[in-house]
């Protein structure tokens, strides 16, 4: 949602109140001008993942496009929830730059109370870097990414042939100048009807495996309870690795360490 054109402020991305009505709108927008991309490219099935906040931000009846529409917060593959050896490719849209990347509108990995850097194989990225990892597992490519030039620059390594569409150009962490949100609908409809259309020649993720994912969290307490996850090695005071050959158990590792630490958050 961060990642969308018009929105800059937390207001527009958390309920209630009509700053956050009028951002739900705008990504509703965009997500509609991607369902109708694809589908002018050739889609004959489309399932759309909720994965902002509390993950119930569209509204239903307006979501176009014969799209099935997966929402809720408890999902075991949480951002990805969806996919499977059927997908044939994936979209990445509104996403924002990660927390410890140069200043993207209300960037983040995750959660920003807990991570304050993550590096899949040694390379600084964000939460589509993460996201990759189980459109690796799925042997599917990312085909889409939608967001600020920040989001874009940072999902080049993993994800070189994807179509790429900048709404916005960030400024500093709140101010951006954006396009106009008919004109980031009209590119990433165009942007998603060719990705559509050229799917079967985009790579999976460029992710070397065994992949490693490390992530610095902002406390000892939260590097310690990490580790209590399957498949997490405490690295340092404040570090915690997960590596391994299958990408989906990297992320469901990740996944857990997500949910875990919010306990050591301090609330």
């Amino acid at each position: 949602m961060e990642g969308v054109a018009g929105i800059v402020d937390w207001s527009q991305c958390r309920a209630p109140g009509q700053p956050y009505e009028e951002g739900r709108a705008l990504l509703l927008g965009e997500v509609n001008a991607a369902i109708d991309g694809a589908l002018a490219g050739g889609a004959t099935e489309i399932v759309c993942n909720d994965s902002h906040g509390t993950m119930n931000n569209l509204n239903p009846a307006e979501l176009h496009g014969r799209a099935a529409y997966i929402a809720g917060r408890h999902k075991p593959l949480y951002m990805m929830e969806g996919m499977d050896s059927s997908v044939d490719a994936v979209f990445f849209v509104g996403y924002h730059g990660s927390i410890s990347g140069a200043s993207s509108v209300l960037s983040h990995t995750y959660n920003p109370s807990v991570v304050s850097k993550a590096e899949l194989n040694g390379v600084e990225c964000g939460e589509s870097g993460i996201n990759g990892l189980v459109a690796l597992g799925c042997q599917a490519p990312v085909a889409l990414i939608s967001g600020d030039q920040q989001t874009i620059t940072e999902g080049d390594p993993f994800f070189s042939d994807a179509e790429r569409v900048v709404v916005k150009e960030s400024i500093t962490r709140f101010s951006a100048a954006q396009l106009h949100p008919l004109d980031a609908r009209e590119k990433i409809a165009a942007a998603a009807e060719a990705a559509v259309r050229r799917a079967a020649a985009i790579p999976a993720p460029d992710i070397g495996l065994p992949a490693r994912l490390d992530v610095d969290v902002q406390t000892a307490d939260m590097a310690e309870v990490a580790s209590w996850v399957k498949g997490v090695e405490r690295t340092g005071t404040r570090a915690v690795r997960i590596e391994g050959d299958d990408p989906l158990a990297v992320y469901r590792s990740f996944v857990g360490v997500t949910y875990i630490t919010r306990v050591a958050e301090g609330r």
